[in-house]
C-alpha cells in the first residue's frame, strides 16, 4: 500500500470512529410488575384527557437545571409520548379499581419536574366525573406530589412512578368515598 493510501484509510477510519454516538435509553413511567389490562379494561376510572406542559412535552427526558434553567437530555428518552405514558401509569394503577358508577378523570399537569438528586415533582390539575348521566357533580382537585430521587435517571423516573402511585391512589380513595370531596395534602 502507499503513504497516501494509508493516510487516506486511516483518516477514513477515525472519521467514522468519530462518528459514532452514544446509544439512546428509553424510560417507562408504567412500573415493571406484570398487569393483563388494556386500555379498554382499565377499571371503573378511565382517563378521558391529559395535558402536559409544553417545555416536557417530547419524547426526551427534560430536567431542571438551577433555578431558571432546564436541559432536555439526548440520549434518555421516554418509551412513548410523555401523555402516552402518564396515561399508561394510570390505566396499570386503575385497573384494579372497582366503583359504584365509571367515572372519568382529567388531566390538567401544571408542572413535571425532574431534578436529579434531589426530587421529581407531580403538581395536576384533575377532573373527575360520572361517566353517564348522574346527579353527582363533577369534582376538580389539585394534586402536588413530590418525591425524592437519587443521582441517576433510573432513580429520577422510579420517584414518578411513585408519584404516580401516589395520585392514583388519592383518587381511588375519592371515588370510593361518598364525601365528594377533594383529598386532603398528603
Amino acid at each position: 500500500m502507499t503513504l497516501p493510501l494509508k493516510i487516506t484509510l486511516l483518516s477514513a477510519l477515525l472519521a467514522l470512529g468519530a462518528c459514532s454516538s452514544t446509544p439512546i435509553s428509553f424510560h417507562t413511567l408504567t412500573p415493571a410488575q406484570w398487569s393483563n389490562t388494556t386500555g379498554s379494561d382499565a377499571g371503573a376510572i378511565r382517563i378521558e384527557s391529559i395535558v402536559v406542559p409544553p417545555q416536557v412535552d417530547r419524547p426526551q427526558i427534560v430536567i431542571r437545571q438551577g433555578n431558571s434553567g432546564v436541559t432536555i437530555l439526548d440520549t434518555q428518552w421516554w418509551a412513548a409520548s410523555l401523555v402516552d405514558e402518564l396515561r399508561s401509569a394510570l390505566v396499570d394503577q386503575f385497573a384494579s379499581s372497582h366503583a359504584r358508577q365509571p367515572m372519568l378523570l382529567r388531566l390538567e399537569v401544571q408542572r413535571f419536574d425532574s431534578l436529579p438528586g434531589q426530587y421529581a415533582l407531580f403538581d395536576v390539575k384533575w377532573r373527575l366525573r360520572p361517566a353517564a348521566a348522574s346527579d353527582r357533580a363533577p369534582l376538580t382537585c389539585r394534586t402536588t406530589l413530590q418525591s425524592p430521587a437519587g443521582p441517576s435517571i433510573d432513580d429520577l423516573v422510579l420517584a414518578h412512578q411513585n408519584n404516580l402511585k401516589r395520585f392514583a391512589a388519592q383518587v381511588r380513595q375519592v371515588v370510593d368515598s361518598a364525601s365528594g370531596q377533594c383529598p386532603s395534602a398528603p
